[in-house]
């Protein structure tokens, strides 16, 4: 069983995706772009190479934070967030938050949960089967689903068109603000923020 400190001092933020310059800013690295946004905006290096895993810490929103990116490949991404909670005494179900793409939303739209269920992406199931617990926040951002006929892979793997990538730069915004907003103890206004269904162009 995964150890549980409810005091942690820490914050994990993971971003899901692939390492290697082939992967870059694919349909399934946005998690991977959205740490690197947010390093750059809080002033985080991601100079830490251990537990499989590329990670820098830093404050953001008043809080202590590690920022890491897992380089296990997106389908065993618990075999770096597991270990590397367990050497900080993290509590995934207070003190984690997981970052990564959603097929089922529009490129551009985010949703916020507090936890649940896999929902059939497999970097979260591995971290579900990894560390025993389903309870860790989620900010899930929108890459649009694969066009009738195409393999998932092929989709996932893939890039955005120009007017795609512009929403999603957006949303790579906003997903950092509702990050801070869990940091902050407010994922309740997170959600209502992001999980609304109108164009994200309209989201305030």
């Amino acid at each position: 069983m995964f150890g549980r400190k409810t005091d942690s001092e820490w914050f994990v933020i993971a971003g899901l995706g692939n390492p290697g310059a082939k992967y870059e800013h694919t349909r399934h690295n946005v998690g991977f772009d959205v740490i690197d946004a947010m390093a750059e905006k809080q002033g985080i290096r991601l100079n830490e190479n251990k537990f499989s895993g590329l990670y820098g810490k830093g404050t953001m929103a008043g809080q202590k934070v590690i920022l890491v990116k897992p380089q296990t490949f997106m389908n065993d991404s618990g075999r770096c967030l597991a270990p590397l909670l367990s050497y900080y005494k993290v509590d995934p179900d207070t003190n984690l938050i997981v970052v990564f793409d959603d097929i089922s939303l529009k490129p551009g739209h985010l949703r916020v949960k507090s936890k649940g269920s896999a929902g059939g992406h497999n970097g979260i199931k591995s971290i579900i089967a990894q560390l025993g617990t389903d309870g860790f926040s989620r900010v899930k951002l929108g890459v649009g689903e694969k066009p009738a006929g195409w393999d998932l892979a092929d989709h996932v793997l893939g890039r955005f068109n120009a007017e795609d990538r512009a929403k999603v730069e957006k949303a790579i915004g906003k997903a950092q603000e509702a990050v801070e907003l869990i940091l902050e103890g407010k994922i309740s206004e997170a959600m209502n923020r992001c999980n609304r269904r109108e164009s994200p162009d309209e989201v305030q």
